[in-house]
C-alpha cells in the first residue's frame, strides 16, 4: 500500500463513435476503443452515451480490456426514439464516484464500447490519470 495519496494528474475526456452491430457479449465482434488508460493508471468518473439520430430497442455494451482479454462490464439498454424538435436523442449516463470509479489499472487496459443493432452513438468517457 502507497504511504502517500495519489490523486490525478492529467484529466482526461475521450470520444469514440461505435456503429457496427454485434450481438456477441463474449468480448468478439467489432468492438471500439474508447479509453486506453495512463502508464500509472487512469480512473474514470463519467461515461455519457448519445446517439445519433433515431434508435430502435436495443443495446449498448461496455467491455473493460486487460491486455489479453477482453470482458462484458456493462450493458446499457436503449430505449426506441425518433428525434425531433420535441423529442431528444436517447442518451445515457453512468456515474462512477469517489471511491467507486472505475479504475484503469496501467497502459495496457482499454475501455471498449458496441451497440447490438447498427445504429450510431458517440462514447464519451471522462477521468483523470494517475
Amino acid at each position: 500500500m502507497a504511504s502517500d495519496p495519489v490523486f490525478a494528474v492529467t484529466p482526461r475526456a475521450e470520444i469514440a463513435q461505435i456503429s457496427a452491430a454485434n450481438t456477441n457479449r463474449d468480448g468478439t465482434g467489432t468492438i471500439v476503443d474508447v479509453l486506453t488508460g495512463g502508464s500509472s493508471g487512469t480512473n474514470i468518473s463519467k461515461i455519457e452515451i448519445v446517439a445519433t439520430g433515431t434508435t430502435a430497442a436495443g443495446i449498448v455494451r461496455l467491455y473493460l480490456h486487460n491486455g489479453t482479454n477482453t470482458r462484458l462490464l456493462r450493458e446499457v439498454f436503449v430505449t426506441a426514439a425518433t428525434p425531433s424538435t420535441t423529442v431528444s436523442v436517447w442518451n445515457a449516463q453512468l456515474i462512477f464516484a469517489f471511491p467507486n470509479v472505475l479504475h484503469l489499472p496501467s497502459a495496457s487496459w482499454k475501455l471498449q464500447a458496441s451497440t447490438h443493432n447498427a445504429e450510431t452513438f458517440n462514447v464519451f468517457a471522462f477521468g483523470a490519470d494517475l
